[in-house]
């Protein structure tokens, strides 16, 4: 049986072809409703299956978006990933992910592969592309979006949140509770110094215990980003007899591990610890008690990213990345405290609080 092709489409509807790649791609320009029910009454008729990867040649870009995160495992990355894949679908793109498990040579391996596949565009949840990353992007003339960072190495093209005003906003929080001090969870070895999301916490936690007139020594404590290894530094920290009576984490992960520990070691939160998390992750909610955390707008920042990276007005050709103008090259979004019992209020607030 021969294969059913666009001029058969065509044919039948009694249109051009130019026509029926309009109405398949949805554009670029409008198709009367008449006419376009021809063509889609052709298409089912005939069973035509448009064939994206002869497409995909032609144009040089397919219908896919290829984006990389950390770890998919952890709650915040699987939602996020999940907001992206939701407002791609909305552009009639689909993602490809892959999981960099924090590591410079598995983030190129994929970058490798989805620009291998004529991606659309890129978006990296990524610690900060490596030299061999940006090198590979340049190779391809990529277009690459940073979500969750600011980036230095792509063309300063990303989509961030008030991650020091959150962190700010979550320690004032806590000393406005009577607290003497709050200790931080921070970061690992490996957590890049600058532009980081758990650097910029850390620095937000010690921007309010300045200005609290607060030492901050001794008190900010390396911790793993998952709950069970923090699960296991928390049953030292908090088994001491200097242990710390209120505690900001720099994720909802290291802040489930802490509650965990402490209702191991017989300690009542918030009574004897308060604790307040950042992500907002929809576990949060679910803790006992239900964790105070740092939220933020996942998906109006998943569609800015998803936006930015399929957006050619504001690209300009041979550029780095694609290229972009100076309008809308990184876009930040706010934060807020989403109140509820573990940081020592007695019941959730009417919504989340607007971080500075």
């Amino acid at each position: 049986m021969a294969k059913v092709t666009r001029d058969d489409v065509a044919r039948l509807a009694g249109t051009s072809t130019a026509v029926v790649s309009y109405v398949i791609n949805d554009g670029p320009r409008p198709v009367a409703p008449a006419t376009k029910e021809r063509v889609l009454a052709a298409i089912q008729e005939l069973g035509y299956r448009p064939d994206r990867v002869a497409q995909a040649m032609a144009s040089r870009r397919t219908d896919l978006i290829g984006l990389v995160v950390p770890d998919a495992r952890q709650p915040f990355f699987a939602e996020m990933a999940h907001a992206v894949e939701q407002a791609a679908a909305e552009r009639g793109k689909m993602v490809l992910v892959g999981n960099s498990d924090y590591l410079d040579g598995r983030e190129v391996h994929y970058l490798r592969a989805f620009l291998g596949m004529r991606v659309s565009g890129l978006i990296l949840i990524s610690q900060g592309p490596s030299e061999r990353a940006a090198t590979e992007i340049d190779a391809w003339d990529a277009r690459v979006v940073l979500l969750h960072r600011r980036p230095e190495a792509i063309d300063d093209v990303a989509v961030v949140l008030d991650d020091t005003g959150g962190a700010q906003l979550a320690t004032r929080h806590l000393l406005e509770h009577g607290h003497e001090y709050v200790a931080c969870l921070g970061g690992i070895d490996s957590t890049p110094p600058q532009g980081d999301p758990v650097t910029d916490h850390v620095e937000g936690w010690q921007r309010a215990m300045a200005e609290a007139g607060c030492s901050t020594e001794g008190r900010l404590f390396q911790a793993p980003y998952n709950r069970y290894d923090t699960y296991l530094l928390a049953l030292d920290l908090l088994a001491r007899e200097d242990r710390p009576t209120a505690l900001f984490c720099s994720t909802d992960d290291q802040a489930i591990g802490v509650l965990r520990a402490a209702r191991e070691l017989g300690l009542e939160v918030p009574q004897d610890l308060a604790v307040i998390g950042f992500d907002n992750v929809k576990e949060a909610a679910l803790t006992d008690p239900p964790l105070t955390t740092v939220g933020s707008d996942r998906e109006a920042m998943a569609k800015a990213a998803v936006d930015l990276v399929l957006d050619d007005s504001l690209r300009v050709p041979g550029a780095r990345g694609g290229g972009t103008t100076g309008k809308g090259r990184v876009r930040q979004f706010p934060s807020g405290l989403v109140v509820r019992r573990s940081c020592g209020c007695p019941a959730p607030s009417g919504g989340p609080r607007q971080a500075l």
